[in-house]
């Protein structure tokens, strides 16, 4: 018996060591609450960062119509506040895969330090193409959606600019019939615009009958185009919303359409006494790449006031004029390439 009374007291010692076990009694859940639901706050708060609409992390490309989709490729820039739209229209062909691959890479990457923008740029093409560039064409709208396809043959000067331009206002007007762009550019795909320069340029200027590129003589072209005897060169130039409205209902654009392309949009302008806000980006904002060959009249060095160089038709041309712009800035550092591809 003396025995088991020793027993029972060593127990009971024993228990009164033990841990509280009501740690988690009801009158502690005030702490053990928030302890609990951190992960899923955590877990909830990264959805919205990265998948919101309103987070700003928005697919690149819109859809062939340029209506703004969630599933759209290249919208290039919906950020909050797009109280500047643009519209940039690349005229090209449908064999240059690899041209369009770095022209996607080269205007997509610059839309993150844009600020208060929209910038839309699509590839442009006339009908007019074999089975093997349809097939083509169809996997790129598929993965970018960044394609117009107008109806027209493939041509320079006999009128795919006058379609691409009068095709756009019922092309991109939405319900409602708002304006749905403040600029219209037309380019080539040798031509680099620099966004940031481009966006700064025209947030302080007229938003109607604006006329604003390189800007040359008629009489060089030898071609008479109207009072103002002048038109901007086709590689880049941006026409105010209004004007490409006009130009979609103008009969003096229908009747003209064919001959050199930015000489005939000239003539059209002068004719109708439109385009009178114009503005010439010759010499320091536009202007022809250099490369080795010597200065000449349209070509310089590659200046920080760019706006677009034209006439990069290597692919080294692109190199030395994307390294110039320091395009490939930021790259983080990684153990998979930094060792061998940064020195």
């Amino acid at each position: 018996m003396h025995e088991s009374q020793q027993t029972r007291q060593k127990a009971k010692s024993e228990g009164d060591q033990k841990p509280n076990m009501h740690f988690f009694h009801k009158n502690n859940l005030s702490f053990a609450k928030p302890v609990l639901l951190l992960p899923f706050c955590l877990l909830t708060l990264s959805y919205f960062f990265f998948f919101s609409d309103n987070s700003g992390f928005q697919p690149l490309f819109t859809d062939s119509s340029c209506t703004t989709t969630k599933n759209s490729a290249l919208d290039l820039f919906p950020l909050q506040d797009t109280n500047l739209r643009i519209f940039i229209g690349i005229l090209t062909v449908p064999h240059l895969h690899e041209r369009r691959h770095l022209l996607r890479l080269v205007y997509s990457l610059q839309t993150r330090s844009l600020g208060t923008a929209k910038v839309d740029v699509r590839f442009v093409f006339c009908h007019s193409m074999n089975e093997e560039q349809k097939i083509f064409l169809k996997l790129e709208i598929k993965q970018y959606n960044d394609i117009i396809i107008l109806d027209c043959f493939e041509n320079l000067n006999d009128g795919k600019t006058y379609t691409y331009l009068s095709s756009l206002p019922s092309m991109l007007r939405g319900a409602g019939d708002d304006q749905p762009y403040d600029y219209v550019v037309k380019t080539d795909d040798d031509a680099y615009f620099r966004l940031d320069n481009l966006a700064k340029l025209l947030r302080d200027k007229p938003r109607q009958d604006l006329y604003y590129g390189m800007e040359l003589g008629c009489e060089g072209a030898q071609i008479a185009c109207g009072v103002n005897n002048t038109f901007m060169a086709g590689f880049g130039y941006v026409l105010s919303w209004d004007l490409v409205e006009w130009i979609a209902e103008s009969q003096i654009a229908r009747n003209n359409k064919v001959g050199l392309e930015d000489v005939m949009l000239g003539k059209w302008l002068n004719t109708a006494n439109k385009g009178k806000n114009r503005y010439n980006g010759f010499p320091n904002q536009l202007y022809d790449y250099k490369g080795d060959s010597p200065d000449g009249y349209f070509r310089h060095e590659l200046v920080p006031d760019t706006v677009a160089v034209h006439k990069l038709k290597e692919n080294s041309h692109w190199a030395r004029t994307l390294n110039y712009f320091n395009a490939t800035h930021g790259l983080r550092h990684s153990k998979l390439y930094n060792n061998l591809l940064i020195r």
